[in-house]
């Protein structure tokens, strides 16, 4: 395995996958670490959805579930992005990376430190550059995101949703109960205000809003009341943006491709 331009990324999440995808595409060997039971809402660009169905394409980039690290050289050689489920990225000291991202977005650090690879960045707040990692990139919607910060950390989690055709906390929707979800609605699913698109046990999950479903968790999933399950965007006309990158996972990934040319990791 190739030291000088393995990234190892945790988390595979859609912000995390437009980084992935931005690297993916300049060159780098991508491995991304993941936990058992992703909860990814905008499953459609999020790699980490290779968990449960073995493989999983993003704008025509395949990431393909391993069971091993033994796998990936063959996975990289047929032009794809290997994924292991591991938690608590107990493989890494064995690889060598030469980058590693925190790209969980827990808005807290679930263990990844400096010691982990001479470059180490994370993504969003819950870590503090020159501390934590070596460097921090923006993640709030606005005129930091994408902001590469070098001593400190990124701004606090206010909990809102950015505003998408006029709301915010309006288009999320939050488990009324606890329990295994079904959905009845498919992501890009135009849906009306109100209607029923899951059930969480026999309680229904109402559609907050009329507009095209974004996102919802993967189907089956067992959720915990006020977790994050679903995202509506108002408007209708901009159902294929449900299958592309968005332009916040794009300036974010534009962070991190900085940081990572300008400490020379060059792909290879």
């Amino acid at each position: 395995m190739r030291q000088q331009n393995l990234v190892i990324v945790r988390g595979g999440g859609d912000l995390a996958s437009g980084v992935i995808y931005k690297l993916y595409q300049c060159g780098y060997r991508i491995l991304i670490l993941e936990c058992e039971k992703p909860s990814a809402i905008r499953r459609e660009v999020a790699f980490c959805d290779a968990v449960y169905d073995g493989i999983k394409e993003v704008e025509g980039v395949v990431c393909r579930r391993i069971s091993g690290t033994e796998e990936c050289e063959k996975i990289w050689e047929q032009g794809e992005i290997p994924l292991l489920v591991d938690e608590d990225a107990s493989v890494i000291p064995a690889l060598h990376p030469a980058v590693v991202i925190d790209a969980i977005l827990a808005k807290k650090n679930l263990g990844t430190s400096r010691e982990m690879a001479p470059l180490t960045i994370a993504l969003g707040p819950g870590f503090e550059a020159g501390k934590d990692v070596d460097f921090v990139v923006e993640t709030k919607r606005g005129h930091q995101l994408g902001r590469i910060i070098r001593n400190g950390a990124a701004i606090p989690n206010t909990g809102i949703p950015g505003i998408i055709g006029g709301y915010g906390k309006e288009r999320v929707i939050h488990a009324p109960v606890s329990g295994r979800i079904r959905n009845l609605s498919n992501i890009a699913d135009l849906v009306e205000k109100g209607q029923t698109i899951a059930m969480i046990g026999n309680t229904p999950v109402a559609a907050s809003l009329t507009g095209v479903l974004r996102g919802i968790i993967h189907d089956g999933y067992e959720v915990f009341q006020g977790m994050k399950i679903a995202d509506i965007d108002p408007r209708k006309e901009e159902k294929q943006n449900c299958y592309t990158i968005s332009d916040k996972a794009r300036c974010i990934a534009g962070g991190v491709l900085e940081i990572i040319i300008s400490k020379g990791v060059l792909p290879g």
